[in-house]
């Protein structure tokens, strides 16, 4: 098990991202996992100059769900980057391989078919206390790693945009 604070990082080197639009999709399940992941990636956005109008928040069901709801970000809303937040626990049956499966594949292709960066805030973990450990515990929270990665990313398209004319 790591043992390393995931959500340590030098906020020096993060872009200002005032002028970003950011959606997040948020799977219900595991809510009490999901709901401190979420926080911790708004929290990140508003610390980099993220404005609340321009941080979109849509609820799912489940994690199966997240590609579709990002899907429909995509393409109803305008946005820089696409947070999909989910947490998946293992249980006793195949029902989480197939899940996890699924929905890595489905960010996966959106990443490729969309010209914009979909960002996986999905924990996979063997039990409640790793999330647990993931969302705001002795390992930091993923949500604060997914905010960050999706502000670089948004940065590196507009930079990519702009020295390509």
């Amino acid at each position: 098990m790591s043992t390393v604070n995931l959500s340590d990082y030098d906020s020096d080197t993060i872009p200002d991202a005032r002028e970003m639009r950011f959606g997040i999709v948020v799977s219900d399940w595991n809510s009490e996992i999901t709901g401190a992941l979420l926080e911790g990636a708004v929290s990140t956005l508003r610390k980099h100059g993220a404005s609340d109008k321009n941080i979109i928040i849509k609820h799912v069901p489940g994690s199966f769900e997240l590609p579709l709801g990002a899907q429909f970000i995509a393409e109803y809303d305008d946005t820089d980057a696409i947070i999909c937040i989910g947490s998946i626990v293992q249980g006793e049956t195949p029902h989480f391989t197939y899940i996890c499966q699924g929905v890595t594949q489905g960010i996966t292709q959106l990443n490729l078919e969309y010209n914009i960066p979909f960002i996986f805030g999905v924990l996979t973990t063997d039990n409640l206390d790793q999330a647990k450990a993931r969302a705001g515990g002795k390992l930091g929270n993923k949500g604060i790693e997914a905010a960050v990665a999706a502000i670089k990313m948004a940065a590196l398209q507009r930079d990519m945009e702009k020295n390509s004319r």
